[in-house]
């Protein structure tokens, strides 16, 4: 009996294994909207991490988190890092990459609660007197990664995320080109 019922555990463990090898390594999530400011009031909002605060969707989950500024004030080479509770995990942003009124990259590397790293990108397209912009977030999941995955939407909960910034910088962005 108690021979079974290992082998139906390693069974078990052994589909479970396959099922998780199986899954994508790569996650890519990405949102779009349309802000009323020009490319210039909405990049610089992103360009400079100083200003991430008023609409960054994960300022207001711990208002208490650490932060702290590095490198340059704004574009490449500013570095952005974080520490607070749980929602917000521990973690350090540097912008890698920066066209004017284009694009911005930035690599973000999380220690906590899961160690790991990510690419977020911004792109801003002109549409007549209002500004696309498409936050693509990516990453490659190891295993404990791919399993964590299998429990957890990652697309529908930072999709979520990146909706919420989204619509707080358009709040942000659109007062800043009105004022």
């Amino acid at each position: 009996m108690i021979k079974k019922v290992l082998l139906v555990l390693i069974a078990i463990v052994i589909v479970f294994a396959i099922v998780v090898a199986l899954q994508p390594s790569e996650i890519r999530v990405v949102r779009t909207t349309t802000i009323a400011a020009p490319p210039a009031a909405v990049f610089a909002q992103v360009n400079d991490l100083h200003k991430w605060d008023a609409w960054s969707p994960w300022a207001k989950l711990d208002p208490a988190a650490k932060m702290g500024f590095e490198g340059a004030a704004a574009g490449p080479g500013a570095v952005f890092t974080w520490s607070g509770n749980d929602e917000v995990g521990e973690g350090r942003m540097t912008l890698a990459e920066s066209r004017p009124d284009e694009y911005i990259k930035l690599d973000v590397a999380f220690t906590r609660p899961m160690a790991g790293n990510s690419t977020s990108e911004f792109a801003f397209k002109p549409e007549g007197n209002q500004t696309a912009v498409t936050w693509t977030t990516s990453s490659h999941n190891n295993f404990i990664g791919k399993a964590f995955c299998l429990f957890f939407d990652i697309e529908k909960t930072l999709g979520g995320q990146l909706e919420k910034g989204l619509a707080q910088l358009k709040s942000v962005a659109e007062q800043a080109a009105a004022g």
